[in-house]
Formats: structure tokens, sequence, C-alpha cells
């Protein structure tokens, strides 16, 4: 039986287990994503990546790389583009003669120059034909000079150039098996067994190239960049497969050419994705560049837009700008012009210079500084912030404040979260994903959160419908807000135990209607209970007229019989403002008795499956009950037993008023009458100095001195308690007690 509970013990739902629990799932959905995420928790960590960028701001280039802008300025002095191709040679040149160590075209010339002299001289042969024979006009076409095109062809063949050019991938029925790009780079193979078709490259279709005569450069690279679902372009491409065979970025052939290396190394995973096998990077020139499994290098962009140097192409053509503007530098031709189409989004800004892209690459590479982003280390990292957060929040959820610890540890990990991925990996150019981590961590506040709603604030719920009529709202809050300190399954405690009824309670009930007697009772009891809880106790329980009330539980109480003892005396108080209320309402005067007893006792839920009470138990609440009888018999209002007048010390004046041996108990108790908090009038302490006195004779049994005392007391203030001793002498004069009397009376009623 004790497994069977100990089995259904640890199956009942908590907010912790609650906790633990999100935390499993939330591992389980992971370990599902098999290492791709969804794109839509893709998408949020571009989102968190692009809040790093504008959070770190600029950085510094390495200086190694130029624009040159066929800017708004430009298209106003030379014209609107496409410009005559013998300018743009005289452009290149121009940018050579400067220095440039590598220039590279985000422009493709796709079809022929229409402002050629050569083609205006066929539509003039009609002009010139008593000139010029159609021969002659023939051979003049096939002079350089009048073929812009060819100009150009020859300025790049010259020169380190890059022409670029553009893959279409989408089918588009264009295709001419053909045209081909230039593949002068030299590709090798790691591992060697295997072969480019087996890599995960991108894919196109066709290329769309520059015309023949202008294609005589060293080398050529496609200027594609591809946005990513939300518009934004995060990666470059290296390579793009055509055919089965990857051809080299814009950027790699101005690197190769820059660095004069003819070679490059394709680095391979043995782990196949799919049917291929997933792409590592490249080695260029001894320089390892890390690239996604589709070959794409993520962009360290430097900045917003013109992080670089921007030269107009007109201040060059017009030769304004100062010698070896472009000594040793990679010299990218592009434009800024928004007529022109070539503006991007970027994780700075949403109108940036698609050649700013290709500026940026190069500089990382040069730079080595790429992102880079590394499968294992986020999958280690998601677990372990998913566990160890998930766990600290849960915890904190479960047992402290929901306000001050939950949201302050999620505030807290939130941060510490977003600034260590920020500060570890991003400015180091890693990146690490944070939504599905941060996903993980909200989804454990969330729900353990939404299980103290509704099942923990059950147990407030039943606090306040428990406690909320029997102690002060101030313990109800605090119960609330320290349910800890509650125990509801039953818990051993030194208590003070209060019991107190109305004296003669039978017959006046007697003299009243049964709507006198509810109204009467109503007020009485709303009063008294009053009293207790402004003073800090607990009314367990109402029997009849009687009222059983404890302190020290469910809130612990260091002053337990101090407040006890203050409650029953302003209880006399309120009882005498009371009389004449009820006196004019033509209800009855009373008197009550209180008895109180501190000791340990058994404290919690007791009953029934179906039905329990929080109340005490023990042989302490037993002697409670018996004292408040007692006072029937000495004509007092409030007794107290030893144990509760050692925890008052000298706060209360109290008196003796007999050792008694109540009915059901063997050991004789030391009961004492609270007079007064604090020292008493010196009328009161003289006459209980007295009294004292008179016992001291009376226990000693020297009954005929402590009889004078006695009656000299009752003489100046009549008083039950002295009556009763006087009693006891004079039958002791007729019956002595025996040698072995230890002054002890024994009760023998209730």
């Amino acid at each position: 039986m004790n497994f069977l509970k100990n089995i259904f013990t640890a199956l009942q739902p908590t907010p912790f287990k609650i906790g633990c629990l999100i935390i499993a799932i939330s591992c389980l959905i992971f370990y599902s994503f098999g290492g791709k995420k969804p794109a839509l928790i893709e998408t949020f960590d571009n989102q968190i990546v692009d809040a790093m960028f504008r959070l770190r701001g600029s950085q510094e280039t390495t200086k190694s790389v130029s624009i040159v802008d066929i800017d708004e300025r430009s298209l106003s002095k030379i014209g609107q583009w496409p410009w005559p191709r013998n300018v743009v040679a005289e452009l290149i040149q121009k940018i050579h003669d400067h220095g440039a160590k590598a220039i590279g075209l985000d422009i493709v010339f796709a079809e022929n120059d229409r402002t050629s002299p050569k083609n205006s001289l066929f539509t003039l042969h009609e002009i010139l034909s008593e000139r010029f024979s159609l021969q002659e006009l023939s051979d003049l076409t096939e002079n350089s000079a009048f073929d812009y095109d060819v100009i150009l062809g020859d300025v790049i063949a010259e020169t380190p150039t890059v022409l670029g050019y553009v893959f279409q991938t989408i089918d588009d029925n264009l295709k001419n098996e053909t045209e081909k790009p230039f593949p002068s780079i030299n590709l090798s193979l790691s591992p060697p067994d295997l072969q480019y078709k087996d890599l995960t490259l991108l894919s196109a279709y066709r290329a769309i190239l520059n015309v023949p005569d202008i294609s005589m450069a060293q080398t050529e690279g496609f200027f594609n960049v591809f946005p990513d679902p939300s518009g934004t372009v995060r990666k470059v491409p290296m390579f793009i497969e055509l055919d089965g065979v990857p051809y080299p970025s814009l950027g790699l052939e101005m690197l190769r050419i820059g660095l004069d290396t003819p070679q490059v190394t394709l680095h391979a995973s043995r782990q196949k994705k799919g049917k291929k096998f997933s792409f590592l990077g490249m080695t260029l020139k001894d320089n390892f560049i890390s690239t996604d499994d589709m070959g794409q290098v993520t962009v360290n962009f430097r900045g917003p837009m013109k992080s670089f140097p921007y030269i107009p192409a007109i201040d060059i053509l017009q030769g304004t700008i100062p010698a070896h503007t472009f000594k040793d530098q990679y010299v990218l031709i592009g434009t800024s012009a928004a007529g022109l189409l070539d503006l991007r989004a970027t994780p700075y800004s949403n109108v940036y210079p698609g050649v700013e892209v290709h500026a940026n690459l190069i500089d990382n590479i040069l730079k080595g500084d790429p992102f880079t982003h590394d499968i294992f280390t986020e999958i280690g990292l998601t677990y372990t912030v998913i566990i160890v957060g998930g766990l600290l929040i849960a915890a904190l959820l479960s047992y402290s404040s929901p306000l001050i610890g939950g949201f302050g540890g999620l505030f807290l990990i939130i941060t510490c979260l977003f600034y260590g991925n920020y500060s570890l990996f991003f400015l180091n150019n890693q990146l690490i994903g944070l939504t599905y981590q941060l996903l993980s961590i909200f989804n454990v506040f969330f729900f353990v959160t939404l299980f103290n709603f509704f099942f923990k604030d059950r147990e407030k719920r039943f606090i306040q419908s428990a406690f909320g009529h029997y102690v002060s709202p101030d313990v109800v809050n605090q119960l609330i807000h320290t349910p800890d300190k509650l125990s509801l399954k039953g818990e051993e405690k030194k208590l003070t135990i209060f019991f107190n009824d109305i004296r003669g309670f039978t017959s006046i009930s007697e003299r009243m209607t049964s709507q006198q007697l509810g109204i009467f009772m109503n007020e009485y009891l709303t009063a008294m209970s009053d009293v207790i809880m402004e003073h800090g106790g607990t009314v367990d329980k109402y029997i009849g007229d009687a009222i059983m009330a404890l302190w020290g539980a469910p809130l612990d109480d260091e002053k337990q019989a101090e407040n006890a003892v203050r409650a029953s005396l302003c209880m006399l108080g309120k009882l005498e403002e009371l009389k004449p209320v009820w006196q004019k309402k033509g209800l009855p005067a009373i008197d009550i008795g209180i008895g109180l007893n501190t000791g340990i006792v058994s404290v919690g839920n007791f009953g029934s499956a179906q039905r329990f009470d929080y109340t005490v138990l023990g042989d302490s609440v037993n002697l409670a009950s018996r004292l408040e009888g007692l006072n029937k018999m000495y004509g007092t209002n409030i007794l107290i037993s030893e144990s509760t007048k050692d925890e008052l010390q000298d706060l209360y004046f109290c008196r003796f008023v007999d050792m008694v041996r109540v009915k059901g108990k063997k050991e004789p108790v030391t009961i004492y009458q609270p007079l007064s908090e604090g020292t008493p009038d010196s009328l009161l302490e003289n006459q209980v100095v007295s009294y004292h006195e008179a016992i001291s004779l009376y226990r000693s049994r020297q009954f005929t001195e402590a009889q004078k005392i006695f009656a000299e007391l009752n003489d100046t203030n009549s008083d039950k308690l002295f009556e009763l001793y006087l009693e006891r002498i004079k039958l002791f004069a007729d019956n002595p007690p025996p040698e072995d009397w230890d002054g002890v009376f024994s009760a023998t009623t209730k």
C-alpha cells in the first residue's frame, strides 16, 4: 500500500513537475527537427540577428575594397544607362591606371552596343554611297575604333577585370546549350573521389552572358544573390552549378585574381544530405572559407549603406580624383541609382546597393571574418538552455513569488540568453539560433503559470474559503502569498488554545424568542471573533455559544500566548461595551469564561475523505477546555495554565488561583488569572501580594493565619475566590487534610 501511495504521490501534478514535462516535450520537438529548423523559426532567428547587427553598429573595413558608383550625378552628366561601351572602357582603364588590384563589373552587357559607329555607317550608306562603296564601308567597320564593344573587350582583356554575368534559375525555354560561362578557375575536390554533381550547390537553368566581343576577360563570375523568404539578403553563393559544373561568383574571382592564385579546393562532407553531399567550404590560397551546405557565405555586413568608399564614375572620367586612388584595391563597378533597380534589403536597411553586398563579401574573406554556423554547437547549446533555463524558471515559479521570481527570472534568462549569444557568438562571427531557446523558456513560464492559476490558485481559494471567516484578512493574505507556511496535512506544533462560552446560556436562551436568540448570538459571536482575529488568532469553530480559537497556526506566532491573553482581556472589555446596547434591546446581560493553555498539539485537516476541518487535537486542547469550565467554580473570567503564564514572562500581572487535578488528568495543573497587562495599580498589587501570602499559609497548613487574611481581603473586596478558600479552610477545621496532602484540588466535573 505504501508503495502504491508513493507512486500516486509522485504522479500528482505540481508546478515544478509541469515545468519538467514542458522541458521534456521541448527537447523532443527540437530533436524531431533533425538539424533543420522550421522556416518560421529560421525567420525569427534572422530577425534577432538583424537586431544584433543594429546593436553592434558599424565595423572597420580592411580598406581594401572600393566601389565605383554609377550614381545619379554620373547619369546626369553622361546620359542614361547603358552608356556607350567606349565610355565604360575608358572608366575601366582609368581605374586600372590608378593601381587597382582587381576590377569587378556588377554589370552584364548582354546585348551589343547600339551606339557603336559601325551600326550607323550602314544606315548612312545611301548618303555616303557617292564617296564610299559598300565594300569600303564593310572594311571600315572592321576597324575596332568603330566598334565600342570591341574597344571595351580589348580593355577588359588587358586589365585584371572580372566580367559579371547572371544566372537564370527558372526554366524560361531560352536555354542555349552552347552559351556557358568561361570557367578559367582551376577546381579540385576534397575528398578527391567525389564529383561536382555530388555537391548540394544551388542550381541554375541557364546563364545570361556578356556579348562575345566583350567576353575577353581573364575570367568572369556571376553576381546573383538570393534573398531569404523575408526578402533580406544574408548570404552570397560562392558557386552555382550549371549542367553539373560549379561556376564561381564575381567576388570569389576578384579575390582569386587579386591574390594571384589559380587554384580553389572545394570541401564536402562525407555525410549525405538527401542524395548529395553537403558543402563545407573552400580553400583559397591556404585560407579556408566556411560556407553553409549549399555553398553560400553568410555576410558579416560592415554597417549601413556606404560603409565602403563610393567614388562617382564621373569623377574618375573627368580626372578629378587623386592619383593612385585605387592602389592595391579591389574595385567594384556598380550603381546606387534607384532607377537602375540594383537595390537590396539587408539587416541594416531595406535600400542597399547590390554592389555593396559583394564589397562586404570580399572584405569579409580578406579579413577572415564572415559569419559561420555550427549546427552541432547550436544543438548542444539549445538543449542546455532548455534544460537549465527551464528548470530555473520552473523552480522560481514553483517555490517563490510568481511576480518577483517568475517575471524576474524570465527577464534575467532572456537578457542573459540575448547578451550571451550576442557577446560570445555574434561578436565572434558565429550564428546560433535563439528563437527556439526563447520559445521553450517562455513555454515553461506560460504553462507553469497557467498551472498555478488553475490549480495552485485553487489552493489559494481554499485558503480564503477555509480561513477568511476565521482569521484576519492580513493573515489570509500572508497565507495566500506564502502557502508554504500552511500545513494542511497535519503536524505537531506548540500552540495556545482558547475556549470561551457564555455563563448560564441555557437559562438565558430560554427567556428569548428564536429570532432574538439568533440576532443576539450573531452579534455576540461576531464581536468576539473580531477581537480574536484582530489579535492574530484563528477561530477554529463555534460550538453552540462556545468559541474555540488558537494562536500559532496556520501562521507561526512567536507571541502567541501574549496575543491570546491580550485578546481575552479585550473580549471582557468589548463585552462591557455591548451590555448597555443589549439592555436597550431588551436582551439579557451575560458573563463569559475563558480558558487558555499553551502546549504541543496536532494541527491540520482532520475528518473523513468527504468532509474534514482544519483544527487541532491533543491533550493540551482538552486542558484548555477544562480551564474554561473551572471559571464558574473560582468566580473568574479568564484562567490560564502555568505553561501559558511561563510564555508571558512579566508582560502580564497574574495571580495564582489553584493547583488542580482536572477531570481526565492525573498530574495537577497550576492555574492563574491574568488581571492586567503590565504593572497594575498599587491597590490591586497590594491586594494580590496579601492574597499570595494567604495562599502560602494555606498550602503550608497554617489555616488560621490564612483564614484571617482571606477574610480581610473578602471584607475589603468581595471575591468568590476568597470565599472559596474560606470555605475550604472551614471544611478542613472539621476534617483536616491527610498528612501527605499536597494542596491540590481535584475537579470531578468538566
